[in-house]
């Protein structure tokens, strides 16, 4: 008999949704998210920040969270779009 990893099964590590909840979450100042990414996941800001730009591409995260993935796709593409006019 095949066993499925249950962790898995959405094709999202039990990482990728840790990450995705903690990106729903709010923070009073500056550098308390920066902070608890170091002590939660034990990786760096920018680690961190690359690995989430990869998450939210995923269908697999679209279809887990909609709402936090396209506000954070839009939050990502609003600061493309700034960044293409400075230069």
């Amino acid at each position: 008999m095949a066993t499925v990893s249950i962790a898995r099964v959405d094709g999202l590590s039990p990482q990728d949704r840790d990450i995705l909840a903690f990106e729903g979450g709010w923070w009073r100042h500056p550098g308390a998210k920066e902070q608890a990414i170091k002590d939660t996941f034990g990786m760096s800001t920018t680690r961190y920040y690359q690995v989430l730009a990869g998450l939210i591409d995923r269908p697999e995260a679209l279809a887990a969270d909609p709402a936090l993935v396209n506000r954070l796709r839009e939050r990502r593409d609003a600061r493309r779009r700034g960044r293409g006019r400075s230069a």
